[in-house]
This record gives C-alpha cells, sequence and structure tokens, in this order.
C-alpha cells in the first residue's frame, strides 16, 4: 500500500533540507512511489542532450531535479510561513488537508 503524501500538484513549498534548503517554489509534479517531488526553480540539475528535433544544437539544459518529500514543508496560505499539515473532516464529511499553524483549510 502507497504512504499518503501531505504534498499535491501545485501546492506552495519551501525546501527546509539539503542543498537548496530555504528556497520555495510550486510543485509541478509528486512521484508517489519514490515520494519524491519536483518543484519549480528548486535543486536544479544539468542534463546533456543529443541534437533531437526539439533541440537542433543539443548540448546542456538547466532542468529541475526531484526532491525528497521529507525535505519540503507547505506554505500556509494564511501567512506565508511553512506549517505542518493535518487531515479532519470539513461540515460536508470530507476529509480535507488544513495548516496546523493557523487551523485554516487548505484548498
Amino acid at each position: 500500500m502507497q504512504k499518503k503524501l501531505h504534498i499535491k500538484k501545485g501546492d506552495l513549498v519551501k525546501v527546509i533540507a539539503g542543498n537548496s534548503k530555504g528556497q520555495q517554489g510550486r510543485v509541478l509534479e509528486v512521484i508517489v512511489k519514490k515520494e519524491r517531488a519536483i518543484v519549480e526553480g528548486v535543486n536544479m540539475i544539468s542534463k546533456h542532450t543529443k541534437p533531437n528535433a526539439e533541440n537542433t544544437q543539443g548540448g546542456i539544459i538547466k532542468k529541475e531535479g526531484s526532491i525528497h518529500i521529507s525535505n519540503l514543508m507547505l506554505v500556509d496560505p494564511a501567512s506565508g510561513e511553512p506549517t505542518r499539515i493535518g487531515r479532519k473532516l470539513n461540515k460536508k464529511n470530507k476529509l480535507v488537508r488544513y495548516s496546523k499553524k493557523s487551523g485554516e483549510e487548505i484548498k
């Protein structure tokens, strides 16, 4: 069974550990099986490419590498600070994520 992750695609996150510590960005993709995420502008890697139809020149391309979910913390939409995530039932009996810092629901 796969582990339930606290981060989803489109979330604004802050890196709390590693080479990119302190940087913020939007989550572009979540790789659930490996428990990793690709965050916009964070953990940039150099990829060597051969010439192809898209890139006729080839060469070295800078792109985002994946980063482990444990090194990411969701940024609270209300205060703009990193926060832990909890889950609770809302009034419509639907399980929603909420900020542990402010108690507000995360859309």
